[in-house]
């Protein structure tokens, strides 16, 4: 009986063992030098409307006349309402909307990677995108599960300088990586870009298949890769802080804001100038769309200072 007690204690002892060391490798990044320790997370905000008081006229016209972007939509058969959705919906507001599919649909139109896996998928399309963007300079990933509201996205950048390197949303933290949630949708700019599609070619920093025991999401992997060419995640926030990129549907951040701020559940809920949402099925989305661009009170002036205008032959609404 002894034996068998000693030999239950020590499976005891030896699977805490293991689960501690499974929950440290859950923290661990692979391959992360040390210099990147004392990075700080930034939150990158909207500008303010006495911001855009102090541009003259033609500089704000200018600027928003530049800020065009470029919308990598990642989509696969299996999900094909959503990806109708999408090209029904929100995407109509990029300058260039293009789907990336696993496989062809012969109802859609899309390019076809041929690429099971997610991750070398996803670095295919965001290579894609870097040789055929021509004069764009800010790309926004996306699911097609996720709702955004390009106008909004366009207004967060439109004094940031693409040249600059931009990697922007849900900033999330896990262990060292800080990293932007994929469901959220991602920003890149130009500069962010090039920098990763250089990287890609390093296989000892960016490999295009994992070598690790454990794989990394797609989102954390593209963190990866970004914070050896020195790009970090960002927070977009708005000019009160508020994050603009949401991982939950409109409906969810209410329950949410009624729940813990419930004397003013629009403060708790989200920014009004927020840039995507998650979460909604394809019939909510219908409704986000008519919510977001078509219900108008009458007599109501909003006084914007720059309008974004559609694409050229676009159908937005």
């Amino acid at each position: 009986m002894l034996s068998e007690g000693g030999s239950f204690m020590k499976g005891m002892v030896m699977g805490g063992l293991f689960c501690l060391v499974l929950s440290l490798l859950g923290s661990f990044t692979p391959g992360l030098e040390s210099r990147t320790e004392d990075h700080h997370h930034h939150h990158v905000k909207a500008p303010s409307k006495d911001e855009l008081t102090r541009l003259s006229d033609s500089r704000v016209q200018e600027l928003s006349n530049q800020v065009r972007v470029y919308c990598i939509i990642m989509v696969q058969p299996k999900n094909i309402v959503y990806w109708a959705t999408a090209i029904d919906t929100w995407s109509k507001h990029c300058d260039e909307a293009v789907f990336y599919t696993s496989e062809s649909s012969k109802a859609l139109e899309a390019v076809d990677l041929n690429e099971k896996d997610d991750w070398a998928r996803l670095r295919k399309a965001l290579k894609h995108a870097y040789e055929n963007a021509g004069d764009m300079r800010w790309f926004f990933v996306a699911q097609p599960t996720t709702f955004a509201i390009i106008e909004n996205l366009k207004y967060l950048v439109l004094t940031k300088d693409p040249s600059e390197p931009f990697y922007l949303g849900n900033a999330m933290k896990s262990g060292e990586l800080e990293y932007v949630a994929y469901d959220s949708g991602i920003v890149l700019s130009y500069e962010a870009l090039k920098r990763l599609v250089h990287v890609f070619e390093d296989a000892e920093k960016c490999p295009e298949r994992g070598r690790a025991l454990w794989k990394l999401s797609e989102d954390k992997q593209l963190a990866v890769c970004l914070k050896y060419t020195g790009v970090f995640a960002e927070n977009g926030e708005d000019e009160h802080g508020k994050g603009l990129f949401n991982s939950k549907s409109v409906d969810s951040l209410i329950s949410d804001g009624m729940k813990n701020n419930p004397a003013n559940v629009v403060e708790g809920c989200c920014s009004d100038m927020a840039v995507t949402f998650n979460g909604m099925s394809p019939n909510q989305m219908q409704v986000m769309m008519f919510g977001v661009y078509r219900l108008r009170p009458y007599g109501h002036d909003f006084h914007d200072s720059l309008m974004f205008h559609p694409p050229e032959g676009s159908e937005n609404d």
